[in-house]
């Protein structure tokens, strides 16, 4: 069975930093596509940043610049490095992980992220 659990998310001050894990279990990262996503109120879901079992990665172009994925192999865990925070970062942050035989795709619980002064 799939499990992913995110965390680090919180209420930080614009400008600030936030750093979100996610791990996982009945699933290895570095062989398959795992990606974060968001969910502000009142919007669709969309792509943060993902990085491919090859090590590729591809960012929102609100994010680039600002935001970081990266995989620990050894702990079986994702990261998103957050800097230079803005209001418009706030939203639910989702973890997620593509597997392509079958085409399935799993997601964490979210873990809240607010940005507010």
């Amino acid at each position: 069975q799939v499990r992913l659990v995110e965390s680090g998310g919180g209420l930080v001050q614009p400008g600030g930093s936030l750093r979100l894990s996610c791990a996982a279990s009945g699933v290895i990262f570095n062989r398959n596509q795992v990606g974060w996503y968001r969910q502000a109120p009142g919007k669709e879901r969309e792509l943060v940043a993902r990085i491919s079992s090859g090590g590729t990665t591809n960012y929102a172009d609100s994010v680039k610049g600002r935001f970081t994925i990266s995989m620990d192999n050894a702990k079986n865990t994702v990261y998103l490095e957050m800097n230079n925070l803005n209001t418009y970062d706030t939203a639910v942050y989702y973890c997620t992980v593509f597997l392509s035989l079958p085409p399935v795709r799993y997601w964490g619980q979210g873990t809240q992220v607010t940005v507010s002064s």
